[in-house]
């Protein structure tokens, strides 16, 4: 079964006066991300740019800026956040079928044709890639995900009282696992791969049976073993929808990771999460 609506529908033509009027707010937002701190990516892009506290790849910021003046939620989004290699895709898979489990059948559900991320596209890197999309269109509930820090959220995600699902990792897990997706991605970019020490020193339903049907639709057995997923690439990006599926699994991080660098990280999350009860 398709899904009843795409995020191309975002893009349609629009007047003269509103394709003059995007540009030009998306030239302002690029020579403002020009003037911010900035260092190298060391990861798929040439820069990373320092925005109200966080570091965001260079053309990343630049749509964090138009998603504040553009974005408007509402009470019924769901907003998926995530860092990289911290389980957004399966926590995609688990929020679509959740949110649309009375629209599908199991047997015939969008997840089984399309990778999650091409349901749910991340705001910064598909939907505000150096456009401005008109996402009102969209028909309620909406779900977005998002690597944009909650600090630079537009208020208007705050203020409705959108849903915000957060979901973490264990921080020496998920530095593996993006060290392995990185080396990924510069190989289909044709850069060079990281060394591990290069990239360490940069880092309740009614329905009967539905809960037990959503956790079989959305294992990693099932989402790593599709068709879908391990052809084909993201909209908009480079990325093969095979390398969001690895391992899966908990605890990986310590097979790459020395003592040191162990020790190390566990310093860095205490002293960045501590009093956010997220410390594991």
């Amino acid at each position: 079964m398709a899904y009843s609506y795409t995020f191309s529908n975002c893009f349609v033509t629009k007047t003269r006066e509103e394709e003059e009027k995007n540009e030009r707010s998306l030239q302002r937002y690029k020579q403002l991300v020009s003037n911010l701190p900035k260092e190298d990516g060391s990861s798929f892009k040439d820069h990373i740019r320092l925005y109200q506290g966080f570091w965001y790849e260079e053309v990343h910021c630049q749509a964090v800026l138009a998603i504040q003046d553009h974005f408007k939620a509402r009470s019924t989004d769901t907003i998926i956040a995530t860092n990289p290699k911290s389980g957004a895709t399966w926590i995609k898979a688990l929020v679509f079928a959740i949110v649309n489990r009375s629209k599908y059948p199991i047997y015939n559900h969008p997840l089984l044709s399309e990778n999650p991320h091409g349901l749910m596209p991340f705001m910064e890197i598909s939907l505000y890639n150096n456009r401005i999309p008109d996402l009102e269109i969209i028909p309620s509930p909406r779900i977005f995900s998002t690597r944009i820090s909650y600090t630079s959220l537009p208020q208007s995600m705050i203020d409705s009282g959108s849903r915000i699902v957060y979901i973490s990792r264990n921080p020496k897990d998920a530095f593996v696992s993006f060290w392995h997706f990185k080396n990924k991605m510069r190989a289909v970019l044709s850069k060079p791969p990281l060394t591990f020490m290069e990239d360490f020193e940069n880092f309740g339903e009614e329905k009967e049976g539905m809960v037990d049907e959503i956790l079989r639709l959305c294992s990693f057995e099932t989402l790593s073993n599709l068709k879908v997923n391990k052809i084909g690439k993201i909209a908009g990006t480079p990325f093969p929808n095979e390398a969001f599926f690895r391992k899966g699994k908990v605890g990986d991080g310590t097979n790459l990771l020395t003592s040191e660098m162990i020790e190390r990280l566990d310093q860095i999350t205490e002293e960045k999460c501590h009093g956010y009860g997220l410390i594991m």
